[in-house]
């Protein structure tokens, strides 16, 4: 693999990172980009709502309504992974992106997860737990009934991360460290 001489096996790696709302997928994603060299992925709703001019939540609602929406955002996604190199944070990544070669978790409180949403989208703690148990569940259930995909089975990764108790920077290199070997 093409990477900053980090010692890494010579392959085309896809690493998929996943979690619940708030989670650090992205952040944790960016550092491991900088970390490493590889190509980050991160296709999000928030970033197809903003496009489109609708809240997150509106975005939400039309994806749970029209199955297309999310099957042209997964097909946009795949495409994107298959040229490896490449680091994708999104919820269903580690079950769309069949050749990835390390599917990682994280996970954190409930409390954590919302302090930083709160932080991020400028809410007040009582609204960011709502919001993050409302989109959690809304796509706990979307994904179930679009894909037939539990997200809350873990079976299907490689490692689990408590990104409450490990900064960005932190699980980057310890998911390097899981490469490594």
């Amino acid at each position: 693999m093409q990477r900053k001489s980090r010692g890494l096996s010579d392959f085309m790696a896809i690493i998929c990172i996943s979690g619940l709302t708030g989670s650090g997928k992205n952040s944790a994603g960016e550092a491991l980009a900088k970390l490493t060299g590889l190509r980050l992925i991160s296709f999000t709703f928030k970033n197809e709502a903003k496009k489109r001019g609708i809240s997150l939540m509106e975005m939400q609602k039309l994806a749970d309504e029209n199955k297309e929406i999310d099957l042209n955002f997964d097909k946009r996604l795949v495409e994107e992974a298959s040229k490896g190199n490449c680091i994708v944070t999104t919820w269903l990544g580690p079950w769309m992106i069949k050749n990835a070669d390390l599917r990682v978790w994280l996970y954190a409180d409930e409390r954590v997860r919302a302090e930083r949403i709160a932080k991020r989208d400028e809410l007040n703690a009582d609204k960011a737990l709502a919001h993050l148990r409302k989109r959690d569940a809304d796509n706990i259930s979307r994904f179930k009934k679009h894909y037939g995909i539990d997200i809350t089975d873990r079976s299907n990764f490689d490692m689990e991360i408590d990104s409450g108790k490990h900064r960005p920077a932190e699980i980057a290199k310890i998911i390097e460290g899981k490469l490594n070997g």
